[in-house]
């Protein structure tokens, strides 16, 4: 962060269910902001997968994708979201799995529920969340989210908002 008060492990779990609160609270630009320029959101379809540009995956989301998404999700044209979906985190304490303050990278690792609901319809995921941390401009942002389903390779139902 700054000279006077440097980076800890505690500010990137904080940072992580902060994350998560945005998309609860639907303050998906606020959420979108937390990446880096060339932030990735990926969620592949098996957990073997290394590369989201050479195999096919549930989600692989570059600024403009995240930002189309969030454009749709706010439409009122948007008929899958009349009413709007709703979603909850429910977060394993955050893993610090890298700490590297001289390079300014980090990962993290946390399991997590996800529930998402719209209408009376609930869908539920379970998985791992990895957020690859870089400092950007001073401040914490995601280089990649990679979210790890454990049924990825199972039908499923579409995904309205941001797991």
């Amino acid at each position: 962060m700054t000279a006077s008060h440097p980076l800890t492990r505690q500010d990137l779990i904080d940072f992580v269910v902060e994350e998560a609160h945005l998309l609860d609270s639907r303050r998906f630009e606020d959420w979108n902001a937390l990446f880096a320029p060339d932030g990735l959101y990926w969620v592949p379809l098996s957990a073997e997968q290394t590369d989201g540009e050479q195999h096919a995956s549930l989600l692989h989301e570059d600024s403009l994708l995240r930002a189309l998404r969030i454009s749709r999700l706010r439409s009122p044209r948007a008929h899958s979201q009349q009413p709007p979906s709703r979603c909850q985190h429910l977060l394993q304490v955050p893993v610090v799995e890298a700490f590297d303050a001289d390079a300014g990278r980090f990962v993290t690792r946390t399991a997590f529920h996800y529930t998402e609901c719209r209408d009376g319809d609930c869908t539920a995921l379970v998985g791992t969340a990895r957020h690859h941390l870089v400092l950007h401009q001073g401040a914490l942002r995601i280089a990649l989210k990679r979210v790890d389903l454990i049924n990825a390779d199972a039908p499923l139902p579409a995904i309205q908002l941001f797991i």
